[in-house]
């Protein structure tokens, strides 16, 4: 683990916009490459694309780079296409919901033993986009620590009927602190609850300076989400990767869009025929934003070319992580009193990427020891050109236990 000082050379010849500022707020987006822009511009003036859902040639043309490009995606994150599909969706919040939504109607048209419900778990480092689940569950629980799952796990997750699908939602990094959760919990729970508990992991933060590596089919979540522009700054698409064994859990979706359905009868009648050659072509409603996914085709190229790899990135960032927290540790004000507080979690280490990712939690305080608002801190930071983040990050729970796990410096 070192600093990379190829950064200084991309700093000046691909991020020119950041001439004497500073940034800091990559887990709401990373900053996207000079290349990337020139090279999407130039493909852009060079090709003429269609609508990927009409039949004319620039149409098929695109079409057919959507499939490549999804193909592509996948890959990136070491997803081999006959065991994963990926849909194409804005955010890691809509591929969430797309879960959520499908999973309910999954439900209500198995309507096992009269039930219309699932049950819901979550872990206490979710986004609000993963708590937001629970308002269609039947039942939910939030767990707040590590050794609940793990708990919960052990006794074959029978904290709810046998016959009723469950659905258990977790980070892999926690957008608040930067810890990261274990990767293993999804085949676990997968074997303990014989296939009856489904896994969603929220990767948006993780897969930021992480590589996430689904190569493994029978270990992997069965959902994953993510969004792409928190990896390569554009284009601002996400999407939803799909474990094709539990693909079914999907396929009951009621409603339907343009381009999931091969024929529907809307007057006189209320039948419709689903297509289902993929489950992307079932779930992808309408026509896809698909000049931003021919970017995402030259945005994984640029960053390839531009750092290498995920690992390398990985080393990169976790090495800036445990320099500025060895550091931010030993500021005080005259009267000897901590500057800060720096939040962590027991499981977390700094400097070590499994654990921990490249995120700094912290207030900062006055010399009498009170609290100054971290609006005010931002506003500080933000005129003198340092970009930072501020609040709870939409982490509800992690912000209300963050107080038990705080580390004073």
């Amino acid at each position: 683990m070192s600093y990379n000082l190829d950064v200084e050379t991309l700093r000046d010849s691909e991020y020119g916009h950041l001439n004497g500022k500073t940034y800091l707020d990559h887990g709401g987006t990373t900053l996207y490459a000079k290349s990337l822009v020139q090279e999407f511009a130039q493909d852009l003036l060079s090709n003429l694309y269609g609508n990927p859902h009409s039949a004319s040639t620039p149409s098929s043309i695109a079409g057919h780079r959507v499939d490549a490009v999804r193909i592509k995606a996948l890959r990136f994150f070491g997803a081999d296409p006959e065991h994963y599909d990926l849909i194409f969706v804005s955010n890691a919040t809509a591929a969430i919901k797309l879960v959520m939504e499908c999973v309910k109607d999954y439900v209500a048209h198995e309507n096992k033993n009269g039930k219309n419900g699932f049950w819901y778990g979550y872990h206490k480092d979710a986004h609000n986009s993963v708590v937001g689940v629970r308002e269609h569950a039947t039942t939910s629980r939030c767990f707040i620590n590590d050794d609940e799952v793990e708990d919960w796990i052990r006794l074959g997750t029978t904290v709810h009927s046998r016959d009723e699908v469950g659905l258990f939602a977790y980070p892999g990094q926690s957008n608040m602190t930067g810890r990261r959760l274990s990767p293993s919990w999804s085949a676990r729970i997968r074997e303990s609850s014989h296939g009856r508990t489904f896994t969603l992991l929220d990767a948006a933060a993780l897969a930021t300076t992480s590589p996430l590596d689904l190569s493994d089919p029978a270990a992997s979540p069965d959902f994953v989400s993510v969004s792409f522009y928190k990896i390569f700054g554009f284009p601002d698409v996400g999407a939803l990767i799909i474990r094709k064994a539990a693909g079914h859990l999907l396929q009951r979706r009621r409603y339907f869009g343009g381009g999931t359905i091969d024929m529907v009868i809307a007057i006189g009648g209320t039948s419709h025929v689903k297509r289902d050659s993929s489950l992307h072509d079932q779930l992808e409603d309408g026509t896809l934003p698909f000049l931003s996914i021919f970017a995402l085709d030259i945005a994984i190229d640029v960053h390839a070319r531009l750092f290498t790899s995920m690992a390398r990135i990985s080393s990169h960032t976790a090495f800036l992580a445990s320099y500025l927290y060895d550091n931010l540790q030993h500021l005080h004000h005259e009267n000897g009193s901590s500057l800060l507080r720096i939040y962590t979690d027991d499981a977390s280490s700094y400097g070590k990427p499994t654990l921990q990712g490249a995120t700094i939690a912290f207030n900062v305080y006055t010399s009498e020891g009170k609290l100054i608002p971290c609006q005010f801190i931002e506003k500080l930071a933000d005129n003198e050109g340092i970009y930072i983040r501020s609040g709870s990050l939409c982490n509800p729970v992690a912000s209300r236990h963050i107080s038990a796990t705080h580390h004073r410096t």
